[in-house]
């Protein structure tokens, strides 16, 4: 046993402190990036903030909406094969099919039906495997039979949340790995197993191993406004995933619920008991539950709130004078704080 004594970020601990800035308008940045990969040839144009593939916030409705805004969508790996067929056949535009990714586990379950999807849709250009614990040696020979049998494709692996696994799973084959372990809003591995790593921190060490090695890193849960978002980017993340911020939309999923009068919709964590119920039959006996099940207020259409989250890394931007998204990592420097806002008419 040893004690690491340095203190480990998340959002809340910090601000970024604006500099001097020559831009007039938040409608002078450009929040687009392009990215080469580490193995696949295929370059990707777009804004890089995605959908997370829990099956109320990464469904084809959502990322429909997504990719015409140029935003990127992780599919939940639980659309039966008909469901991608009838995708397939109804969403044909190349701008959506290289705007998400195909999630898979690791079973050899997974492995046909990834085989299946990919035969259906071969412009997929993601693939997305997706495990709580990335740190298992069974997970990193996955990445690498899939890099083989798929060697042009874009591979995001994870979770993880410290270099040395970052390192790991590029050299393994993938393109982008996810880091977070517990910072979601729906999360409870951190209550139930112990294990985790502040998020913001977890960013810093993975985005400095993975771009060492010319990969990158999708930052995966723990934003909650707007500026928690643009923390993630200045801290080094290439890729933002969102969860929570996106369910409650007429695109997330699920049916509306009527409580007291007022609009929810319903969201869980992918290891809660509502997903493994619905999706496995219920929680096995050698493990617990690490998901929450929360009843979010309906937002409408997810629009409306793109609008938000965009308009606020734009002025982010402004702050710091970052013409461009790509700029902001370079711009940005972090204070340590004790608050982020006054809650005097918080109730």
């Amino acid at each position: 046993m040893r004690i690491e004594q340095d203190i480990k970020l998340g959002f809340k601990d910090v601000m970024i402190r604006p500099k001097r800035s020559t831009l007039k308008s938040r409608s002078e940045v450009h929040l687009e990036r392009q990215f080469k990969f580490l193995h696949s040839p295929f370059t990707w144009t777009g804004i890089p903030i995605m959908a997370a593939n829990m099956d109320t916030v990464g469904t084809f409705e959502m990322a429909k909406v997504l990719a015409n805004n140029k935003l990127f969508t992780a599919i939940h790996k639980h659309y039966s094969i008909e469901e991608w067929q009838e995708f397939a056949t109804t969403n044909n535009s190349i701008d959506v099919q290289s705007n998400l990714a195909v999630s898979t586990g690791i079973s050899a379950n997974d492995s046909e039906k990834l085989k299946q999807i990919l035969n259906i849709i071969p412009n997929l250009k993601f693939i997305c495997i997706d495990v709580a614990n990335g740190y298992s040696e069974h997970f990193s020979e996955f990445v690498k039979q899939t890099r083989t049998t798929y060697p042009d494709k874009v591979i995001i692996a994870g979770n993880v949340v410290t270099g040395e696994m970052v390192e790991e799973l590029l050299l393994s084959g993938a393109d982008i790995v996810k880091v977070g372990i517990g910072p979601g809003s729906v999360c409870t591995t951190r209550l139930k197993t112990g294990v985790g790593y502040p998020q913001l921190s977890a960013i810093i060490e993975c985005a400095d191993a993975a771009h060492g090695l010319g990969g990158q890193i999708i930052s995966d849960g723990g934003c909650i406004t707007p500026g928690d978002i643009a923390k993630a980017f200045g801290a080094g993340a290439d890729f933002v995933m969102l969860g929570g911020m996106l369910a409650g939309h007429d695109e997330s999923g699920g049916d509306i619920i009527n409580k007291n009068g007022e609009p929810y919709k319903r969201f869980y964590g992918m290891s809660s008991s509502t997903a493994m119920e619905k999706h496995v039959g219920g929680v096995a006996e050698y493990r617990a539950s690490e998901g929450k099940t929360v009843d979010v207020p309906y937002k409408g259409l997810v629009e409306n709130s793109l609008l938000d989250i965009l308009g606020g890394l734009r002025s982010t931007c402004t702050y710091v004078g970052a013409a461009r998204l790509k700029e902001l990592t370079k711009r940005t420097t972090f204070i340590r704080v004790n608050e982020q806002e006054n809650r005097v008419y918080e109730t």
